[in-house]
């Protein structure tokens, strides 16, 4: 057995602990050399996870400014949109109304027509009738004014020709002391083809009666033959 004295012993012994020092210090350093590769692998890892979470926020952020713009122009074109509509409908509204305004317009047009239409026959019936009757006065004016010494006068001034004609009773030999004086009547024809006294020269108090049984009878004869004896009545009181 070696003692521990013994120099080769010792050496060996020295030489042993240098060696595993030697392997500690290897492995030692192997795994600082591990540990700095890992640190520096870890460290650009980090760095381009980083790079690559900015870069990400940075095209996020891109897209909500886009989002973010493509939605106001979105609220823009709505509200243009809305307000559109509305004065389309405002529009609409308006053509509507028009089209009712039109429609009544047409109608009083077609109420007026139809109102003309009938006015017009009635003025051509009442200018008939009224032509008729002038006719059978004219007629009659010979004899009235031989046998009554009556005198018929049409007359047609400037204010009277809106109003039409107006007929003039004209009597004679009414007073013996004068046979020439004029004793003179004028009356009208109404739209609806009734007579209307107008005056009586000299005035004849009962003329309105006259007047009234003439438009009951419609006997112009017999009106003009009792004017005849009221005015002759006049004279002899």
């Amino acid at each position: 057995m070696m003692s521990i004295t013994d120099p080769n012993m010792s050496d060996r012994f020295t030489s042993e602990m240098e060696e595993i020092h030697s392997k500690h210090l290897k492995t030692y350093a192997d795994i600082i050399d591990m540990t700095t590769e890992l640190s520096l692998s870890h460290k650009q890892l980090v760095k381009s996870a980083f790079e690559t979470c900015l870069k990400k926020c940075a095209d996020d952020e891109k897209l909500f400014e886009t989002i973010k713009t493509y939605k106001k122009d979105l609220d823009q074109k709505s509200v243009a949109l809305k307000e559109k509509q509305h004065a389309i409908s405002d529009m609409m509204s308006e053509i509507q109304e028009k089209d009712t305004e039109k429609e009544k317009i047409i109608q009083k047009i077609e109420n007026l027509k139809e109102e003309q239409i009938k006015r017009k026959e009635i003025i051509e019936n009442q200018y008939k009738a009224n032509k008729k009757r002038l006719r059978n006065l004219q007629k009659a004016r010979l004899v009235f004014q031989d046998h009554l010494g009556l005198e018929i006068r049409t007359i047609l001034s400037k204010a009277q020709a809106a109003k039409g004609e107006k007929l003039q009773f004209v009597y004679r030999n009414i007073n013996p002391s004068d046979p020439e004086s004029a004793y003179v009547i004028t009356m009208g024809i109404k739209e609806n083809g009734s007579y209307q006294i107008v005056s009586s020269d000299p005035v004849l108090e009962c003329l309105s009666d006259l007047e009234t049984r003439l438009q009951e009878t419609n006997n112009l004869a017999a009106f003009l033959a009792n004017v005849r004896k009221e005015f002759i009545s006049q004279v002899r009181r």
